[in-house]
Formats: structure tokens, sequence, C-alpha cells
């Protein structure tokens, strides 16, 4: 695919301009408006941040955005899937209670919440996917398919399966239902490292499979069979215990990601932001969040997801690190070991970010060679 055009606008505001005037600017040079939304129905895919993570989006970047989109004649509405693990996201319930108590409510943003799989996860539809490798169909929320439009406003970060988590994150892996999630995640199995095991038990109060017991030497055990590779255990250890033995484990995962994009856009109008500040190490589905890894860095836009993923990545990986972050201290680690690669790998060195991005071009979803064009 040829160059894409991605629209940036950085993080410093003048007297009397707010960055939320400045995030309204950006989407409209973007070319929002030039999508018809006359009385189309608008599917904000967002993340709606698990309680206790202090780093996902404020409400008040949705208003904005679905602010312009009324103004164009369209009735959006924010969305997300429930998740697979446990957590106060995996039914609609607890999902709602979320929302409302990260500020995500009509009130402060305009527009209501609808949880895109239902109740219990379980209403959904099986789309195809165009040019799927890994996946021939995709289990899809039922409110985001029934809408005519998908726009995703995503918090650009790390991820410690994916690598990182942007726009392609957000539509394919939040998009799915929690059947489509277990589809995407079913590829590996984690795998505990007895001699960094230290009993503490966190690992299974993540565990929505009840798959983790404890030996006698008070040592976690994960059983395969019941496991459905969410990976979830992987990132609330403290001591790096668990991980993913299987190499191509991640890269499938990534793929899967992209496939699943995929379902979500194809044949329907669709457009991309991604605010890149409190970039985290870890999924804003963690119920904290550790410090930021990089300084703020600005608000993207795009038509293209793939571009738009690429450009926050390079503009990530060429901020220096934050002396205090989880990043500074990886990078010393690797420098020692003469493994000094980008911030992503640094931080989660068992899965490479560009099997992503590479897959997304591959089954056609968008390009990731692009034109970086700056909006004040």
């Amino acid at each position: 695919m040829g160059t894409s055009k991605v629209y940036f606008a950085d993080m410093r505001c003048k007297v009397g301009d707010s960055l939320l005037n400045k995030l309204d600017r950006l989407i409209r040079k973007a070319g929002i408006e030039q999508i018809d939304f006359n009385q189309k129905y608008v599917a904000i895919k967002i993340h709606f941040g698990e309680p206790g993570n202090l780093a996902f989006l404020r409400p008040n970047f949705a208003k904005v955005v679905a602010d312009r989109i009324k103004a164009l004649g369209g009735k959006p509405f924010l969305t997300d899937c429930n998740t697979l693990y446990v957590g106060r996201r995996n039914n609609a319930l607890v999902h709602m209670d979320a929302a409302f108590e990260n500020g995500y409510s009509p009130l402060s943003t305009g527009v209501q919440n609808i949880i895109a799989d239902g109740l219990k996860g379980t209403d959904d539809v099986e789309v195809p996917i165009p040019g799927g490798i890994y996946c021939k169909t995709a289990k899809i929320g039922r409110a985001i398919m029934d809408a005519d439009i998908v726009v995703s406003l995503n918090h650009f970060k790390g991820h410690e399966g994916a690598g990182f988590g942007g726009a392609l994150k957000n539509i394919g892996m939040g998009s799915g239902s929690r059947a489509g999630k277990m589809l995407m995640h079913n590829d590996g199995k984690p795998e505990v490292d007895q001699n960094a095991c230290t009993g503490c038990k966190t690992c299974t109060k993540y565990c929505n499979q009840n798959a983790i017991t404890f030996d006698s030497n008070k040592k976690a055990k994960i059983d395969h069979n019941l496991c459905v590779g969410c990976g979830r255990c992987i990132g609330v250890c403290n001591f790096h215990a668990i991980s993913n033995e299987s190499g191509t484990s991640n890269d499938t995962l990534n793929s899967k990601i992209a496939e699943f994009t995929q379902a979500v856009l194809h044949g329907r109008p669709n457009f991309h932001v991604s605010v890149v500040n409190q970039v985290s190490p870890y999924c804003d589905c963690h119920g904290e969040s550790d410090a930021a890894v990089v300084p703020d860095i600005g608000i993207f836009a795009s038509f293209d997801p793939v571009a738009l993923d690429h450009a926050c990545i390079d503009a990530v990986n060429a901020a220096p690190a934050i002396p205090t972050s989880i990043l500074s201290e990886r990078e010393h680690t690797h420098k020692d070991s003469n493994k000094n690669e980008d911030h992503f790998t640094n931080i989660h060195p068992t899965t490479d970010w560009r099997v992503q991005i590479a897959h997304a071009e591959k089954i056609g979803l968008g390009s990731g060679t692009y034109e970086l064009i700056t909006v004040k």
C-alpha cells in the first residue's frame, strides 16, 4: 500500500486555547468531516479503564469527538466489549459501573455508553475476515457491528502480550466478544518459573478460569486444560515468574488482533484518534497503572489505523525514557547485556510489536508508511 497521512498536534497550549480545542481542530484537519455522518449510528470504540488504573483517557477527550460527530448529524455512542479475565468489566453491569466511576457518563460526555457484547459477553456476531490467515471469522460485539460508522479513540501505551496498545489493539481485541477474545488468546498458554515464583497468589485473583493452583512448596502451576491463554497472569506477576514459553504465540496474538480489526472495519467508514499521554508500560485493563515511561507527546489522527499506530510507535521510541520509570530500569539492564532495543522491546522483550503492523499491512488493513502533518 502507499503512504497514508497522519495528523499530529503536540500537547502545548497557549493561554486561552485548551487541548480540547486543539483536538477538535486536529480531527477536522485530518478529514473527519469527509465522512457522511447524517443520521448514522457511530460507535466510538474506547476503553473505559479498569477502576484503580489512572492512565486511561479522560472522558473530556471523548466529549470532543462525540460533539463533533453530533454537529455533523451523527448519532454517536461510546462502546467497549466485556473482558475475558476477572475484574470489574467482565459483565455489562460491573462494566457500566466502572465506566461511571471513571467519569464516563452522559453527564460528562453527552452520549450513552453501550456494552457491545451484552450482559454476559455473549451477544456477538460472527463476521468474515477478508484476507484472514489465522482466523476466517471473528466474533464481534453486536452493537459495534450494528453501527454504521466506527471511530476509535485510543490511549497509546505498552502491552504485555502485544508489545503496544493503540488503534489496532483497541479495535481488534476490544471489539471481540468474550468468545472472540478467547479465539485471539487461545494459541499460547503461559508457564511458571518455579524458581522465581514466591507463592504470593496474586495471579489467582485474576484468573477467571480457576486454572492456577499451588503445590506443597507454594509454587504456582497452570492447568493448560483450563487456561484460555488470556495472559492476564503474566501482567500481574511482580516477580516475572510467569511467561509465555511459546516463541510464536505472541506473534499469533498480534496477527489475530490485526485480523479482528479487519473484521470490524471492512466495508464501513472509519476514523481513528490516538492520545499519546501517560504512556504506561501495561494495558489500561490493569487495576493499577505504573508510572509513564516517556513524557507526554501529543495527539494523532488518521483514516489509516496501521499508519496511525506506526506513527505513535515512532514518536514514543524517539522520546527519552523517564529516569524513574520501568523503561529506564529495563534499558539499563539491556545495555549491560548488549540488548538495547527499542522502548517497547525493552519493556516487553518476549513479544515483537512489528508483527502486528506487518500482518495488518499483509491483509490490506492499512499502510505502515506514513506522512506526518503537524496541526497547530
